[in-house]
């Protein structure tokens, strides 16, 4: 995986064409969270995804932590991909990769205020057992780990890239005016973006979204 653009927070048929259409590679669906509410019904995304072609893909994104569980409700959705946001325990997590070889796994790190040698032990501990890593932002007001709209101290993103031997996707708060500016300084795999491409009423806006992946898709050209 090498610079892609992932979207989360899907909500139909017609807005996943729509991203598509735009250049997005990886559409993320969040279900079966602990902070947000669900953006469509599991059937729907389930019928989303199963209507997806190469170069796209869904990707599930979820805070369950029992392999059973996880590898089960990927099935159920016909993805391949999925992102854990919750904190799992290594077991659980070398369980999924035994369940289902062929799930590529990408696991949260979450950026919080003063955690930098957390995460690198995490990164330490962790990068056997997944493909990617997602860096995300906490938000000590609402307890989300994602989806927040807020950035975080990316020279933690930064190190957590030079150590990581897995990819790492950046996530947290990355809007057109900004993605530029974080590829350069991060220099991710991929970048991710939810909230900050979507109009007062929570639906992706087209104008938002192509700027978005000409931003990135220039950057990542010059990063290279």
């Amino acid at each position: 995986m090498k610079h892609l653009v992932q979207i989360a927070g899907i909500r139909d048929q017609q807005e996943a064409e729509m991203l598509m259409a735009c250049g997005v590679d990886w559409l993320g669906f969040p279900l079966r969270l602990t902070v947000h509410k669900e953006d469509l019904l599991e059937a729907e995304a389930a019928q989303i995804i199963k209507s997806l072609r190469p170069p796209h893909a869904g990707v599930l994104i979820t805070y369950l932590n029992q392999a059973d569980e996880i590898v089960a409700f990927c099935q159920s959705l016909g993805v391949r991909k999925v992102q854990l946001h919750s904190e799992i325990s290594l077991d659980q997590l070398k369980a999924v990769k035994a369940l289902a070889p062929n799930v590529f796994v990408i696991k949260s790190l979450i950026v919080r205020q003063n955690n930098q040698s957390e995460l690198k032990a995490e990164v330490r501990s962790l990068s056997p057992h997944v493909d990617a890593f997602i860096t995300d932002t906490y938000d000590p007001v609402s307890g989300a780990c994602g989806a927040t709209g807020k950035t975080h101290d990316w020279k933690v993103s930064r190190r957590l890239v030079e150590i990581s031997p897995r990819p790492v996707i950046l996530a947290g708060g990355l809007r057109p005016e900004n993605v530029a500016r974080a590829i350069t300084e991060v220099r991710p795999a991929a970048v991710d973006a939810h909230t900050g491409l979507e109009d007062p009423n929570g639906r992706k806006d087209v104008q938002l979204v192509r700027a978005f992946v000409e931003q990135a898709r220039a950057a990542f050209t010059k990063a290279v």
